[in-house]
């Protein structure tokens, strides 16, 4: 699926909007005249600039070769296709529903475990890959960049 430049351009505008409409609510640094939505702002502000050039090389390209708003791909009708999509977009979902009451080790390893078997790892190997980088992850997220993992259920143990 293959949208047109122009429609992308203006998605990441609006969302670089509701950014810097976000960043209003930001509190101040008492005695500096900029705080912590500074760089969210200059950020969003190069995305608005991106996407302008985004949206006219989109109208361009409808101008000069009549490109269409939105081009199907081939994998849309393969239903298993569609269905792995799918699932990815489920995975995301469920680790924010997830997440917080079950925590991210034991999330992490139900989304990998599921995705690697339907993707035809060999049951073995998925458990034990999906063990191995939920570890792995944990470990530099949690203990080296110091990020704080969901605990879930697991609180009392980690």
């Amino acid at each position: 699926m293959r949208f047109n430049d122009a429609i992308v351009g203006a998605v990441f505008m609006l969302l670089a909007g509701v950014m810097i409409a976000i960043t209003f609510t930001f509190p101040p640094f008492p005695g500096q005249k900029y705080g912590p939505s500074l760089f969210p702002r200059i950020l969003a502000g190069g995305i608005i600039l991106c996407s302008a050039f985004l949206i006219l090389r989109g109208w361009k390209a409808r101008r000069d070769s009549g490109d269409p708003w939105l081009e199907l791909a081939g994998w849309i009708r393969e239903p298993r296709r569609v269905a792995s999509f799918a699932l990815m977009l489920a995975a995301m979902v469920f680790y924010l529903l997830a997440s917080d009451p079950l925590g991210f080790i034991p999330t992490a390893f139900l989304i990998q475990l599921v995705l690697f078997l339907w993707f035809g790892v060999r049951p073995v190997t998925a458990v034990l890959v999906a063990v191995g980088m939920t570890i792995a992850v944990q470990y530099f997220f949690g203990n080296l960049m110091r990020v704080p993992l969901p605990r879930g259920i697991l609180d009392s143990v980690l």
